[in-house]
């Protein structure tokens, strides 16, 4: 597994996965499974009638940190099965962030590369502090990033991808 921190509040890790790439993208684009995965969200659920990825779908994203909980309202914005997922994130009326899986054939398997684009406001970004007592977004994230993939990895090798 492989992190990138860079200034403009871009995080990315990567890891390799030996599972087909469709088959992992299907598991990431069905965001009602990323619990199983993240110590951080606890699921979602499709808005509006909509069950499934395609650009401009909405949904609810259920979160948590120790006891404190909140849901926040995501928009696809790519999903292009076996390549790409990507959502924005928001919370009421502020951006909050997007979050990028690419994802690469290989040989044997294919590679994951999950991104979190920070797209908070001061305003947020103070609340968010006060509020969930994470005073660096960064670290926190590419920690989370690092145990999502590696259990999203467990889970596909393993062939638990239905």
């Amino acid at each position: 597994m492989t992190s990138e921190v860079q200034v403009s509040e871009r995080t990315s890790v990567s890891v390799e996965i030996s599972a087909p790439a469709r088959e992992v993208w299907s598991m990431i684009a069905d965001v009602t499974r990323m619990g199983e995965w993240s110590p951080e969200n606890d699921g979602a659920m499709w808005l509006h009638g909509v069950t499934g990825p395609t650009p401009g779908a909405a949904f609810r994203g259920r979160n948590h940190i120790g006891r404190k909980r909140w849901t926040t309202v995501c928009t696809v914005v790519e999903a292009t099965p076996g390549q790409v997922f990507s959502f924005t994130v928001a919370a009421g009326i502020f951006k909050v962030a997007e979050w990028r899986f690419d994802i690469e054939p290989l040989a044997d398997g294919c590679r994951v590369t999950e991104t979190w684009i920070d797209r908070r406001g001061s305003l947020i970004r103070i609340y968010g502090k006060v509020w969930l007592g994470v005073s660096d977004r960064v670290p926190h994230n590419l920690t989370n990033m690092e145990q999502t993939l590696h259990l999203l990895k467990k889970s596909a090798e393993a062939g638990t991808s239905a």
